[in-house]
Order: structure tokens, then sequence, then C-alpha cells
């Protein structure tokens, strides 16, 4: 969070950030009684990649707090204590974390922007699970700290900051390092007919020098990890008698769907394995004193399967995967597809190169260009059934090569004198999708044959901004900025086998004011009123992605307006000597929200415009060092929303629902005990409350398959330094082995370990 405070203040709040040192200690030499209004990041001062005046809520983790207090096994995993902050994480190695803020859900992944070192990694060809940021890209051990910036208030980010804006620092050495960590984990899972232990593995290695005006870090991780289903084959509760001819099965289970409904599931699907091997290299070149010259290059490769497994047995025992069969004198239909494997095949490119000066004078500027590349993305699934499919046969395959984003950015800081720091640039992006789904004779590996449909298309975006933070009063300090934007839609398409249908260029143009006024009346308390605009204009999937029949469009709109939203936020801040305590009240009115839904005149489900949500809340957050004994840590937040459809004329009966995926009451807390130099002891829990899965929130029984649970998880970890640079710790993720599910089922209790060496 960011607080106006005296340094006395920042000194003690930084402390809160390290729990390697004693922050009362380090506070208590710095009296300074200056009082001159300055931004501060709480958890240990501003990281680079961070704007120092930015007019919002900043939340931090850094790296001394995920080694203490935190189960990081994957780099999203940094997140998950912070305020209002949920990741649609479902097993260990998931690369379909999609990031849920205080009005946004885990069906919005395009409302949140994520970077490392100010490069995008937020997949915004689409919003949906399916383009998840690319957490992948970044390991932990090469993360330094993590930024969390709430709501769209500054004119330096673009509209898809209206969740959050997270950006990870990492670690470039001022000497030689080595680094090497191994971990192991592991969780035995129930439901319904599984009974399977899951379990995992992964490696790292860094190693990073500075020599004169040269700086550079390798690293390189493996990861090789088994999750519990995800999803099951469900049917309604047969009412027809079946045939003498159906087969007799045995192990099907009966439960109630999200409706209320009887329901039976037949087996498990998309049980997943993934092998992910990250490697990265990062050169930093001095230039000048106060010129610095950066290059990343980053490769991450994922070779993952899904299987299936039926619940059903014949007579003799062996499994049952299609046809129609007899269960308890009712007839049920496999199709030959309803429970089928897949695998996928990724190799993805990540390089960005920036030049910045870093004089602190009156100018300095930064140039930074990124490019990600599909080089390699194929997914393929069968046509034929279990078991014969194991064996290959004919299936489709669907391939995203050469799908990827580039961005320019231009940036610069003109400090004309104490009362005024202002920030302006040139932001340059395009996205490109190209998607092409054919028939193969042989699934497993065989090539394409024939096309079955294709998707393709463009967007780009060019945008102009600045931003003034002006302190025109003793304590007064006010921001104003504004971001214009010019948005482009091109070269999309959609085909299916036959024929290609193309779409016209849309050339569109936005403005988005921006406004902040913080008052310090005391040197304990900061105020702060933000208010912005913001636009997050339509992906390429949302446009384009969808299929074609006799020329009419299905589940895509080439014509869909921009999602516009008028934030505003007030927050107060007060130290409180070993910490601080934030309160925040929060608003959106959101114009056009972009959500699947159905179509009651037409009957036909397609992402489409909701005519408006309003989204109210307030969140309260609280950390402090020391508290009530030395070497205690103390850290928690309560998050409350009130998220209504207010409007929406395409299915009025939607009017007055709650949001998908927001929950009315979010809440974590954490303590940390630092015995002493060599041992910690990290507790923590994660509350979620009630949520719906649909816009037409039918889904009242939230606690099976396919609904959105309320739960609360304990979280544990110890860690132990064995001496100067070996380290281990053990943790446990869902202590109490509670059974939750956001659509899917979640982990159940999980054990994990690991040993690290530091150089």
């Amino acid at each position: 969070m960011i607080i106006p405070l005296k340094p006395l203040s920042a000194a003690l709040l930084a402390a809160c950030a390290s729990s390697a040192f004693t922050p009362a200690a380090q506070a208590a030499g710095n009296t300074d009684s200056d009082t001159q209004l300055q931004e501060v990041v709480v958890q240990g001062g501003s990281a680079p990649g961070v704007p120092k005046e930015l007019p919002a809520v900043v939340e931090a983790v850094t790296r001394q707090q995920m080694a203490d207090s935190i189960n990081v096994i994957n780099t999203e995993d940094a997140l998950k204590y912070l305020p209002s902050i949920q990741i649609r994480k479902r097993f260990i190695g998931d690369t379909n974390g999609i990031v849920a803020s205080r009005s946004s859900g885990t069906l919005s992944s395009a409302r949140s922007l994520v970077y490392a070192d100010n490069l995008l990694l937020s997949n915004l060809l689409g919003n949906s699970y399916s383009y998840p940021p690319r957490w992948g890209m970044v390991t932990p051990e090469e993360i330094e700290r993590v930024d969390v910036i709430y709501g769209p208030f500054s004119a330096l980010y673009p509209g898809n900051a209206m969740g959050a804006v997270i950006n990870m620092t990492t670690r470039m050495p001022t000497k030689f390092e080595a680094h090497a960590k191994a971990q192991v984990f592991n969780q035995h899972f129930q439901l319904y007919g599984t009974d399977e232990s899951y379990s995992g593995k992964q490696f790292s290695v860094a190693l990073g020098n500075r020599a004169g005006a040269l700086s550079w870090w390798i690293n390189a991780n493996h990861l090789d990890s088994h999750g519990q289903p995800m999803t099951f084959l469900t049917q309604p509760l047969s009412t027809k008698t079946a045939a003498a001819s159906d087969k007799n099965v045995s192990g099907a289970h009966t439960d109630l769907d999200t409706s209320g409904n009887p329901r039976t599931i037949l087996g498990a699907t998309s049980i997943a394995h993934t092998i992910q091997d990250q490697a990265k290299m990062k050169l930093a070149y001095d230039i000048s004193p106060t010129l610095t010259a950066s290059y990343t290059l980053g490769l991450w490769q994922g070779d993952n399967t899904t299987d299936a497994g039926s619940y059903l047995k014949d007579a003799a025992g062996n499994p049952v995967y299609s046809g129609k069969v007899n269960f308890g004198g009712k007839q049920y239909t496999l199709k030959d597809t309803d429970l089928n494997p897949g695998t996928s095949e990724q190799q993805h490119w990540l390089h960005g190169l920036s030049l910045v000066t870093h004089s602190g004078g009156t100018w300095d500027w930064e140039a930074l260009a990124s490019v990600y590349d599909y080089s390699r993305d194929l997914s393929r699934a069968p046509t034929t059934a279990l078991p014969a499919a194991a064996n290959g046969g004919p299936g489709s395959l669907t391939d995203m090569s050469g799908t990827g984003w580039r961005t320019l950015d231009l940036r610069g800081t003109w400090r004309a004198n104490a009362a005024h720091e202002a920030n302006f640039g040139y932001h340059f992006d395009q996205y490109q999708l190209d998607t092409q789904v054919s028939s193969t004779a042989n699934w497993s590996s065989g090539p394409a044959i024939s096309r079955t449909s294709a998707f393709a298309g463009k967007t780009e975006t060019q945008a102009l901004y600045a931003q003034d933070a002006w302190r025109f009063a003793k304590d007064w300090k006010a921001t104003v900025g504004g971001r214009w934007e010019n948005w482009q839609a091109f070269d999309g398409a959609v085909s299916n086998a036959a024929s290609t249908l193309p779409f016209a260029v849309r050339n569109e143009t936005f403005f988005s004011p921006k406004l902040a006024l913080s008052f310090q009346p005391t040197p304990v308390w900061a105020l702060r009123a933000s208010l912005a605009q913001a636009y997050r204009m339509p992906s390429v999937a949302e446009l384009y992605q969808g299929s074609i029949s006799n020329n009419a469009i299905v589940k895509n709109d080439p014509n869909l307006k921009p999602e516009q939203a008028l934030s505003g936020e007030l927050t107060a801040e007060r130290e409180l000597g070993n910490g601080v305590l934030r309160i925040s009240y929060f608003q959106e009115n959101a114009k056009d929200a972009l959500y699947s839904q159905t179509n009651l005149s037409t009957n036909i489900t397609t992402i489409q415009n909701i005519d408006r949500i309003r989204t109210r809340g307030l969140e309260l957050a609280y950390q402090g060092v020391d508290v009530g004994w030395r070497g205690l840590d103390l850290a928690g937040n309560i998050t409350y929303a009130n998220s209504i459809v207010t409007q929406n004329d395409a299915n009025p009966a939607t009017v007055g629902n709650r949001q998908p995926r927001v929950p009315d009451w979010r809440a974590t807390v954490s303590a940390t005990y630092r015995q002493n130099a060599q041992l910690s002891y990290a507790l923590a829990g994660r509350y979620s409350g009630r949520q719906f899965n649909t816009l037409d929130n039918s889904d009242s029984n939230a606690d099976t398959y396919g609904g959105v649970s309320k739960f609360f998880v304990l979280d544990l970890r110890l860690r132990y330094k064995l001496d100067h640079q070996w380290s281990a710790a053990v943790g446990i993720d869902n202590l109490t082995n509670q059974q939750y599910y956001v659509a899917h089922p979640y982990p159940q209790r999980t054990l994990s370990a690991e040993l690290k060496y530091d150089f």
C-alpha cells in the first residue's frame, strides 16, 4: 500500500517487509520529525519497476516474506495472502491461474495486468481461463518483490488495470551468486470414485554475477506435477428404463448438481500430468552511471497429458468408457468423447529489451520493447473412445503456433521542482491470434490432415499519457492525469472446413481522465480520494474466436463494445508505531461489461456486453511487526464487495443478480514467528464467502462439483536455516483437508518439503 508518511514511519513500515532482522531496533534510531508529505511503499521501499507517485493503494510481498511465511511452489503462490486477491490455481503447475481482485472474478482474465520487470506477462488475447498470465516465465527464486496496484487510477497503465496491476521485480546480482532448490509435494485426494495420491517435484538452479558495468543472471527450472481430476462426467439422474442389450455396470455415484437436481457421476476427466521447463537469461550493462541497457530472454516449455478414468465397471471388473449402460436399472449413454484423454505441447519465447536512465535528477526516461511468441503450441484429443484411443487413432489437432503479442513503451519523468513530478509516455501493443483446428489420423502424434475450423485476428493499441503529482500545499498533493488510446481490430476471420467469413476493420479512440487528492492531517494519518475512467477493449478471442454455420456467427461478436469503468476509492491509513492499518471504500460502475451469457430472444450463447454492473465494497488491511512480543509479525485483511447487475437488456431476468465469481466476503490472516535467526514458523488462513458461477445465479447448491464454495483453509510453514548457505522448509496447505470447489474441486491437504542452497 502507498502511504504518505514521515521518514520515521517509512523506517518502521519498511521493517515489516523483512523478517530477517529486528524491525524495532532498525526504526528506533530514526527520530526525524519532518512531516513533508512523501509516498512510501509499505513492505520495504518502492520497487524499481513501480512508479513512486501512484494515486492508488499498493500492497507488496518481499523475497524474505516468501521464504519465511509462504509455501511458494509456483510463482503465483506469492500473492495468496494479499488483500482481495485470489488466484484460480487448481493444482500445482496449473497454467490457468487467472487473477481475481476487488471487482473482478476468476472468469475475467483481461481485467488485470501482470508484469515482470515491466515486461508484460498478461495474456490479453482473450478473457477467460484459456488466457491466463504467463506465470511460468518467472521462477520464485528470481523474485525480489511483488507489488500489487489496485484499480485503474494511474494514467501509466491501460484500462485492463480495472482490477489490479501486478509487477514482479526480479533479482540482478551485485556480486557472484549461486542458488539451487529442490522441492517435493504430495496430496491424497478423495472424491466420488477417486481415491488417489498425487505428487510431484521441482528443481531450480540460478547463477549470477556482476563484473564492472556488466551484470548477468541465468536460471533454469523443472517441474513435474500430477494433479487431481479437474472435471467429472455427469448426467442427470436417468428415468429411462435400461434395455436388455445395455451393458450392466456398477460404480457410478450420485449427488445433487448446483441447482439441487439429482445427477449421476460416471467418471473423472482432466487428470493432469504437467512437465514444465523454464530457462532465462538476463543481461544488464551500465553504459554510464545513470544509463543502463538490459536484455531478457525467456523460454518456457510445457508437455501436458490429461487422463480420464471411468467409475463404471462391467461384471468382470473392466472399466467401461462408452456405449449404452445399465446402472440401477436405468439407461445411460456415454459418447466416445465423454471420457477423453488429451495432450498438449508448448514452447513459448519472451524477449525484452530496455534502456533506462536513473539519475534521480530533473529528467529520467525509459524505452522498453518486448515480444511474446507461441513458437509451438499444439493440443491433441481423440475422437474414438478409450481404451482403443490409448493406442492412437483419429482425432483433432489444435495449432496456435504463431500466436503472441509485442509491446513498445517510451516513458519520461520530469521533476520540474520539489512540488511537481510528471510522468508521460507513449505505448504500443499488438496481439495476434492464429488458431487452426484440424483432423488427424493419429491424435497422439500425427500431422494435420484437413481443416475443421480456424480463428484469426489482430488488435492494436497506441496510447499517449501524462500524469502530474503536484504538492500544491503543505501536506496536500493532487495527482492529475489522462490516457488517450487509439484501438484497432483487423484481419479478423472465422472459418469452417469449407469457407471463411472475414470481419470488417474497427478503429476507435478513447480518453480516460484520472484524478486523486491526498492529505496528511497529522504525522500518523494519511487520506486519499481517487477517481478514474478506464476502457478495456475487446480481446481478439472475444471478437473472433467462435464458429460459423451457413455464414451465421456463433459464440463470438466482432462488434462488441469496449468495457468501461468509472472507479472511485476513498482510503485512510493510520500508522500504529509497529504497524499500519488501512481502510478503503471502493466503487466501480462498469458499463458494457464483457461476459458470456445467453440472449433469450435468440437462444444463442455468445460473448455479450452486460449494460451495467455496480460494485461497492470496503477493504480493511493491517500488518504489524513484533506484535505483542519480539519476533511475531501479524498481517490480516478483510474485504466486503457487493457486485450487482443493474441493467442487462439481453437478459433482464439477471438484473439484481450478483456478478459471477465475486464473493461477498474475502479475508486472509497470517502470523509469522521468528524464534531466532535460524527458525521461523508461519500459520495463515484464507477465507472466501458466497459467490455464484453463473449470471442467472441459479447455482443455489454451491458446495458441490460445478459450484463455488465458501471456504476457509489453513496453511502451515516451518523454515530452518541449517547454516549460512543451506536452509530447509516443510509446509502444509489446506491443513484441515477441507473439500471445496471453484467450479472444479480444489486441492485437498497438500504436504511439501524443500531444501535450498544460497551462496
